[in-house]
């Protein structure tokens, strides 16, 4: 099932997404028909199916599984072993993992073949934009995209994050667009491997090419507001190249310099001054829409846990539209967003039944609160209750229900068979055939002192009810994350807070004074809506104690995802763990506490009345 996708035709990619959701199911059986001719023989399908593709028996005998389970086959290919282990196909590289999302990075089996596959599932997402924005080739993309380092395993292959083997591939290089030239990063500004030189000759190219530029965008929510704190603290020395026409000489990578110089090669006094004004001279508010005056929306996945980002691009954006166009995984690209320009609160993925072969694991679900892509509704998935399940309920893609919650579950035709992503969906509707699924959160990410576990989508929701508390007082919680202090007993939940006044936003600096008093309703507001588990064991059994939130330094976020990055988290991928462990990190968040504060209250504990 490997198909092709000019991005030039607007039509033949309109109507294959039409042909691929039509025909979901039948796709499916025949990408399935496809995987396991393919593998029967491999030692690990072999194992359950003896060398027989049949698909019955595939679904009746091949266990449902987790990385551990498989990171063995993994590790001996890395090691030296010959790909067969689990793929007919030779595997050229090791996908990493994000790293923070519970901890090491793992590492995913692909072929050569998947970049075809990516290609393709990029160069879909071209005609549904245009679909929806016109105009978008008379002008260009302000895209900051990086690379991360690679290593190698003993066999010699590559180990690096998915977009690094992307960017680096020769896909990406002759990708159509590129000889158009609607890009304001040359390819080697995105391929300079220090992320500081990357991210400021994008930005400058960006700013050079200004009334070109008709979409401006990143991977992920955090890594678009990371570049406007950049450009916050480089919009001086960015002027002043601009005016010169001559790039700062602390960039040293030479492909990158040489690149840029191109672009960058004439002085342009007035332009400086342009930028000069809106850096220096009005406040932040818009500031995407003022120095990029025909932008007609800005590209950054904001569901799941980018939600949270979503009232701070609002308000640097000026208005425009915030769109989340994929769902994609290190194991397999996934889906798309078929209507773009919707609300981040109402994105669906349409998975396409092309990329890998899906099944679901139905999730029980009981009354209390959700949060969906930054919007709450009156159902919350019991995550950790799929673990319990049989396999034989994970249901096809066909078969999915309306309204429920499913764990997602991939066999991939790079060695992956009935691989657990993690990652939990509710179905919000068909396109033709296809489901159309929300993200709601990732399993099994969990806070713990004694019986209780918290979910991040736990700490999600408690954390956006408390922060309603401080908002209407004028701060902004920008950023958080937290960790289980077990120090002192009762060991007790920590929360570290970053707050922005909001004046600070229109880039003015004014002292934090942050009330004590709201700060402890805050601590309780979280506590008031953490589980049943977390409450009884503060409230009875006094196995947990206070709450506590540290207010941090504004920028702590930054420096953390700086030692994330030096420890091989990817800046493309990088989110900032709800949860940590690494004593290295809350040693960073600690250095910077500028208040400490305690619930003062005790959360109820509705089953007391039954003691």
């Amino acid at each position: 099932m490997l198909l092709a996708c000019d991005p030039t035709d607007n039509e033949a990619g309109l109507k294959l997404l039409e042909d691929l959701t039509t025909n979901a199911n039948q796709i499916q059986q025949q990408v399935l028909d496809e995987i396991l001719t393919r593998n029967a023989r491999t030692e690990y399908l072999a194992s359950f199916l003896k060398g027989q593709p049949d698909k019955q028996l595939f679904k009746s005998q091949v266990p449902i599984v987790n990385y551990e389970d498989i990171k063995p086959y993994i590790e001996r290919i890395a090691n030296g072993e010959p790909s067969h282990i689990i793929s007919a196909q030779p595997i050229t590289e090791l996908l990493t993992s994000s790293g923070t999302s519970g901890g090491k990075p793992k590492m995913m089996p692909s072929t050569a073949e998947e970049l075809d596959r990516k290609t393709f599932f990029y160069n879909l997402l071209v005609p549904v934009m245009n679909k929806y924005v016109d105009g978008l080739d008379q002008g260009k993309g302000m895209y900051l995209l990086f690379i991360k380092p690679e290593i190698t395993t003993p066999a010699g292959l590559k180990a690096r994050p998915v977009l690094t083997s992307y960017y680096k591939s020769s896909n990406f290089r002759n990708r159509p667009f590129n000889r158009f030239n609607v890009y304001t990063s040359p390819d080697d500004a995105i391929l300079c491997l220090d992320s500081k030189q990357s991210m400021y000759c994008q930005l400058l190219c960006g700013l050079v090419q200004r009334h070109e530029v008709l979409r401006v965008g990143a991977v992920f929510a955090s890594a678009f507001l990371r570049a406007i704190k950049f450009l916050k603290d480089y919009w001086p020395e960015l002027c002043s190249n601009i005016r010169t026409g001559r790039l700062s000489d602390w960039i040293t990578d030479q492909s990158c310099r040489n690149a840029v110089s191109l672009i960058v090669s004439e002085p342009k006094p007035d332009l400086a001054d342009l930028v000069e004004g809106c850096c220096n001279g009005e406040p932040w508010e818009g500031i995407i829409k003022k120095l990029w005056p025909k932008t007609k929306y800005i590209e950054v996945i904001v569901t799941g846990s980018m939600a949270q980002y979503i009232p701070t691009l609002e308000f640097y954006s000026g208005g425009l539209p915030l769109v989340s166009t994929m769902y994609g995984s290190s194991e397999c690209y996934l889906g798309i967003n078929l209507e773009p320009l919707c609300k981040p609160c109402d994105v669906s993925y349409t998975l396409l039944p092309n990329m890998a072969f899906f099944e679901f694991l139905p999730v029980p679900v009981e009354k209390s609160h959700l949060q969906c892509n930054g919007a709450v509704s009156d159902l919350n998935c019991e995550a950790s209750d799929a673990d319990r399940r049989p396999e034989t309920a994970a249901v096809g893609l066909g078969d999915v229900k309306i309204g429920h919650y499913y764990e997602l579950i991939v066999t991939t035709f790079t060695g992956l068979y009935r691989y657990r992503v993690g990652d939990i969906l509710m179905v919000t509707g068909f396109r033709n055939a296809a489901p159309q699924f929300r993200f709601v959160h990732r399993r099994n990410v969990v806070l713990s002192i004694d019986t209780d576990k918290t979910k991040e989508d736990d700490l999600l929701n408690a954390v956006a009810e408390a922060k309603q508390i401080i908002e209407p007082l004028g701060f902004l919680l920008t950023e958080y994350t937290s960790y289980a202090d077990t120090s002192s007993v009762p060991g007790h939940y920590v929360l570290f807070w970053e707050l922005n006044n909001i004046i600070d936003l229109h880039h003015l600096y004014h002292p934090m004074q942050v009330d004590e008093a709201v700060m402890e309703k805050c601590c309780f507001k979280v506590e008031e809506k953490l589980d049943s588990v977390y409450r009884r064991c503060r409230r009875r059994d006094r196995s947990i104690g206070p709450l506590e939130i540290r207010v941090v330094k504004r920028g702590t976020f930054d420096v953390l995802m700086d030692f994330c990055v030096s420890k091989g988290s990817s800046v493309n991928q990088y989110k900032t763990p709800r949860c940590i462990k690494s004593e290295e990190a809350i040693g960073i968040l600690e250095s910077r506490v500028m208040g400490r504060f305690f619930s003062r209250e005790v959360p109820s504990w509705p089953e007391e009345s039954m003691i």
